[in-house]
């Protein structure tokens, strides 16, 4: 009796072995979306903000009015309009055909005494005393319009952006390394901070040289800033509501900062004041230890079980749920036996052919996301029709097409549906180049609606075709391919110095190669995320070309239900 009953919790304790709990069950036993959850994601609302600021400050510090023309004091007595006529050569091929670099030769003070009409015989020479600038379209001062960043500096503005982009590149692996090293928060602390010091510096900048060093270390700051706090809520949110949240924190607190943002600028009204206030509210991020926990999935990776452990049964308490002693100990136990691919490193990626291809064509896709989705963020001054309003228009896209993605991705699928919009957008791009005045911004609303879908659903899809053991490390490259990809869309914009329309049809002809692209990823809607390299490989092998999940979840509830039915007989 006694050897029998020693059988019986051997095997009790063997079966208890084999049940594996893993952090996602953990953490839907404490509440899968509760009353903690929606309070850790309100608390989230400032860091997109920050995200905010950093990212889109740039345009309204440094964009000048595309109407300018060279100054001649000697005719400072005329009217604005009078002085360009008189002392402005024309130019038929100029956008508003006059020349912007340029002005005339003259006696001015017998010209005004006499026809105060211009001779096209006149000779012409590069502008000697500055510039003049219409103020009905930028009315207040920028560093450019101070700087005269215009005719032969007029790339310095796409070259700050482009270093501020290389910040971010150094930016992304140092604040990579702290967040696996120290942790989500002192992440997003540090990354906040980095933000702060770049746009307050940027106030004193009185050259382009110190400027660029300005905007490099707050580039060091992009996408961190916000992203640090984005993955902290994932983290903490049952699997079931990941892809909603993931989206609705975008469509609620990006869309409001990003629509209000050009008000802002306007409201300050010079560019000095833009960089203070959209700089120094990043130094609240030292008081985030107070209000954000640190992620549970990386205590678990340090091995801390016990503190992640802790974090849950907060989560438990304050959604009033009652975890099981049972689970919790079982989670312990599959926590401490876990024995996932610690030894691989990202070169694992490189050396498998399949996940290759897959990995390369996710980054390709990201690429081609950032360069579309920035290009036309840039792009706006190029419309024909107020500048704030077609920013606050434009922006405002982000939150119908995050609240449609957070409930269809799922549905069609992330493969079909970036295909879909990435071809929406290249076609509303071309159309955008034959529209003036208002029918111009419904298609770059209708464009940068479309590729903020797929800006989204490529985000996702990323951390979904990589295993676990590279999928950290994984994502960072994807990100920091993103933002190669964006130290050249301020030189794709730059391309309206040469022919005025062929940014546009460039950044268009980009979201038709991403669309291409996507067709050789793999479907990952309603699929377990791989956990080792096996997983990921026949992920990417088990594929059909013409398929979409919602008419797989027909077929697979039809065959439950027939199953059913033949038990039953």
């Amino acid at each position: 009796m006694s050897s029998k009953t020693n059988e019986i919790e051997i095997g009790s304790k063997v079966e208890k072995a084999k049940e594996t709990v893993d952090y996602d069950d953990l953490i839907s036993s404490a509440g899968e979306f509760g009353r903690y959850q929606l309070l850790l994601f309100i608390a989230t609302l400032p860091f997109y903000a920050f995200g905010v600021f950093v990212y889109f400050s740039q345009m309204f510090i440094t964009e000048v009015s595309p109407n300018h023309w060279c100054k001649i004091p000697e005719l400072e007595n005329l009217t604005d309009i009078q002085r360009r006529d008189l002392g402005i050569p024309k130019d038929e091929t100029a956008r508003f055909g006059y020349s912007q670099c340029k002005m005339y030769v003259a006696n001015w003070t017998e010209v005004l005494a006499t026809s105060q009409t211009p001779d096209p015989t006149w000779s012409t020479v590069p502008c000697q005393y500055g510039w003049e600038f219409n103020k009905t379209e930028i009315p207040y001062p920028t560093i450019s319009s101070d700087l005269e960043w215009v005719c032969e500096k007029n790339s310095y503005q796409a070259s700050a952006q482009s270093i501020f982009f290389f910040g971010s590149i150094i930016g992304g692996f140092i604040i990579g390394w702290v967040s696996d090293r120290f942790g989500r928060v002192p992440a997003a602390v540090i990354s906040s901070l980095l933000g702060c010091i770049g746009g307050f510096a940027s106030t004193f900048a009185q050259n382009f040289i110190q400027f660029a060093a300005a905007r490099f270390v707050m580039g060091a700051a992009y996408d961190n800033c916000m992203i640090m706090a984005y993955l902290l809520v994932l983290e903490y949110i049952a699997p079931k509501y990941r892809t909603m949240i993931a989206n609705l924190s975008f469509a609620i607190f990006y869309c409001f900062f990003v629509t209000a943002l050009p008000w802002i600028a306007l409201a300050c009204g010079h560019w000095k004041t833009i960089s203070l206030v959209t700089s120094l509210p990043l130094a609240l991020a030292v008081f985030s230890p107070l209000i954000l926990p640190e992620s549970p999935r990386w205590l678990l990776s340090k091995g801390r079980i016990d503190e992640a452990v802790k974090k849950v049964l907060v989560i438990g308490r304050i959604n009033r749920k009652e975890i099981p002693p049972k689970l919790i100990e079982q989670f312990k136990l599959s926590a401490n036996n876990a024995k996932e691919e610690q030894s691989e490193s990202c070169l694992e990626i490189l050396k498998r052919p399949v996940i290759r291809k897959m990995f390369l064509l996710i980054c390709f896709e990201y690429m081609c996301c950032t360069i579309v989705f920035d290009g036309l963020v840039r792009s706006i001054g190029q419309l024909d029709f107020d500048f704030f309003m077609s920013f606050s228009l434009v922006s405002f896209t982000e939150f119908p097409s995050m609240i449609i993605v957070a409930f269809i991705m799922d549905i069609l699928g992330r493969r079909w549906l970036t295909i879909g919009v990435m071809f929406v957008s290249f076609i509303f791009c071309l159309l955008t180049v034959f529209a003036s005045g208002i029918e111009s911004v419904v298609f770059a609303v209708v464009a940068r609606f479309a590729v903020n879908m797929s800006y989204s659903a490529c985000m996702q899809w990323a951390a979904e075709i990589l295993p676990t053991s590279v999928r950290g490390s994984g994502v960072s490259i994807v990100h920091i391919c993103g933002y190669v990809a964006t130290c050249l869309s301020p030189y794709i914009v730059y391309l309206k110095v040469y022919i005025y329309w062929l940014p546009l049809v460039v950044v268009g002809c980009i979201a038709g190669i991403g669309g291409l692209i996507a067709l050789g990823l793999p479907e990952t809607a309603r699929k377990d995320m791989p956990h080792t390299f096996d997983d990921a490989e026949d992920l990417a092998k088990n594929q059909r070309l013409f398929t979409l999940p919602f008419l797989e979840m027909k077929k697979q509830k039809k065959g439950e239900v027939n199953e059913s039915f033949e038990s039953e007989l």
